[in-house]
């Protein structure tokens, strides 16, 4: 059956040598592709006769289009060339269609009992927002779909199902899908670790920095935090404002741990990484590549390179994208280098949506080890609840989901114990200094609390803060130093786990009754953009 194609342009370090003979007829398609102003990550539709779509093209690098996330410009484009797709063997086009074929179609993406493969509300109505952006940008008048009425939006769309994994979780997590040990502590047979440090290094700096995956994942190397706070526990650095939702920069902290071990991946995996792709000339090719030749000191500061055809630039740190930012090298002993932190084994840096598939074999992993052949043989959403519940389950956004539960645990915990004070000086003490959900939104980088409460902890934000930290009498721990501090926030979070939904613990995961009702991990889906600044 013949079918509409999206082909999405690679970024620059990707792209193959282009034969002698050329693609369809084009000698440099890389060059080509850039003289249209196609960016990377833009999509490109093909008709099923293969041309490209010309007022597809045109729609792709219209403002409406190209100012969206590029994660976001992805998944609208696989919505659109569905509908292309239905529309094409019903003989009409995208232009044609009026209300009554969209309603048909929503009727057999959604409840057609002929579709294998129907959809709920709220994909839906990510599909209704990218047709709707489409039929306006065309200027199809009535609109045939439109995300704003009522009647064209999913009634039973479900909110995002956030789940957390307690600190203890995530190492049995990172122990299983990214260290290749076993149950017992054993290695796996066979396992291959060149990307460990990388891996663990990254999780652990998201879980102690609660950094969304395009700011963690888009960092370089002169930008890891180094300058300790008091007592050396936690380091600060700055979010530059062009890898934010918000497009502000913001401070964050990391724990002094995490920074260590990212500064070991550094030395020893990346180097690796670096010397392997310089023996093999890997840098020597990247026509867009920026040679960094100065970095300003001071609060704002600025770069400046010189580009592979010897042209100079100049621009803001915190201004320069990830798309940017893949691109600066600097010169080291032995060549060129990237400045972005973390690379690939090929010694490229590794994009931000590249961690989704880390994460996705570090799941497969835990299930190898945790469950049965049988079980897992059983499609995820067909397996019982007690198979689900026994697998710690985890996605990059994840870490800043536990990561914000574990500062509202620890920042209540500190103003109970440290201070001592009873609920009126507690509402004193928030109205000078903000309560710990003010401070958690802070430390996100949330311009409202609400949002906090709303995507993050929506389970606990009815809890009176006195209810989180209540103790049956024989569950008080003194608080008398470090080691019993953390005995008790991981009570805590044991106690947390057993009466909230949406928490794995290791309690909980050695023992599968204790699995809240309606767990569901597969529900939860790695979407960054769906989250308010």
């Amino acid at each position: 059956m013949a079918a509409w194609q999206v082909v999405l342009v690679k970024d620059c370090h990707e792209w193959d040598p282009t034969p002698a003979e050329g693609v369809l007829g084009v000698l440099d398609l890389k060059s080509a592709v850039a003289r249209v102003g196609l960016r990377p990550g833009d999509p490109v539709f093909l008709r099923p006769d293969f041309r490209v779509d010309p007022d597809l093209l045109n729609f792709v690098l219209s403002p409406e289009f190209r100012n969206l996330a590029r994660s976001t410009r992805e998944d609208y484009a696989k919505d659109i060339r569905l509908l292309l797709d239905w529309l094409w063997d019903r003989g009409l086009a995208w232009w044609q269609a009026g209300e009554m074929d969209l309603a048909a179609y929503r009727e057999w993406r959604c409840s057609s009992p002929l579709n294998p493969a129907r959809i709920g509300g709220a994909k839906w109505n990510r599909e209704a927002a990218a047709l709707t952006k489409l039929f306006k940008w065309g200027k199809v008048y009535p609109l045939p779909m439109d995300a704003g009425r009522r009647q064209d939006r999913a009634a039973n769309a479900r909110k995002r199902n956030v789940r957390w994994l307690t600190p203890r979780t995530w190492r049995l997590w990172m122990d299983l899908g990214l260290r290749g040990l076993r149950a017992d502590g054993s290695r796996r047979p066979g396992w291959d670790g060149r990307t460990e440090l990388r891996n663990t290094a990254f999780v652990q700096l998201q879980l102690s920095s609660g950094l969304r995956r395009q700011e963690g994942g888009g960092l370089l190397t002169i930008e890891l935090p180094t300058q300790k706070l008091r007592r050396g526990l936690y380091s600060h650095g700055t979010v530059p404002w062009a890898l934010t939702r918000s497009k502000q920069s913001r401070v964050f902290y990391g724990r002094a741990d995490a920074l260590q071990q990212a500064a070991a991946y550094q030395e020893t995996e990346r180097a690796w990484a670096v010397e392997q792709a310089q023996r093999k000339g890997r840098y020597d090719d990247l026509t867009g590549r920026w040679l960094v030749t100065d970095v300003t000191r001071g609060p704002d500061p600025k770069l400046k390179w010189v580009d592979w055809d010897g042209t100079v630039g100049e621009a803001d740190l915190a201004g320069l994208d990830w798309r940017d930012r893949q691109r600066l090298f600097t010169e080291g002993p032995d060549g060129p280098e990237p400045l972005w932190l973390w690379l690939t084994e090929e010694g490229l840096p590794m994009l931000p949506d590249r961690w989704n598939t880390t994460f996705r074999l570090a799941n497969l992993r835990c299930e190898e080890e945790l469950l049965t052949e049988r079980e897992r043989e059983t499609p995820r959403h067909l397996r019982t609840a007690e198979a689900r519940g026994r697998v710690p389950w985890a996605i990059p956004h994840g870490t800043r989901h536990s990561f914000a539960l574990y500062m509202l645990i620890v920042l209540n915990d500190l103003v109970e114990r440290k201070y001592g004070l009873t609920a009126e000086q507690r509402r004193d003490f928030a109205g000078l200094f903000g309560d710990p959900w003010w401070l958690v939104a802070e430390l996100l980088g949330h311009a409202d609390v609400e949002t906090t409460k709303e995507h993050y902890l929506s389970p606990v934000r009815h809890m009176r803060l006195e209810s989180i930290l209540a103790f049956d009498e024989d569950d008080e721990l003194p608080s008398t130093g470090a080691g019993e501090a953390e005995s008790r926030v991981t009570s805590l979070f044991a106690r947390l786990a057993r009466e909230t939904s949406g928490i794995q613990d290791l309690d909980a995961l050695m023992d599968p009754h204790a699995m809240p009702d309606g767990y569901d991990a597969e529900s939860n889906t790695e979407d960054d953009d769906q989250e308010p600044a």
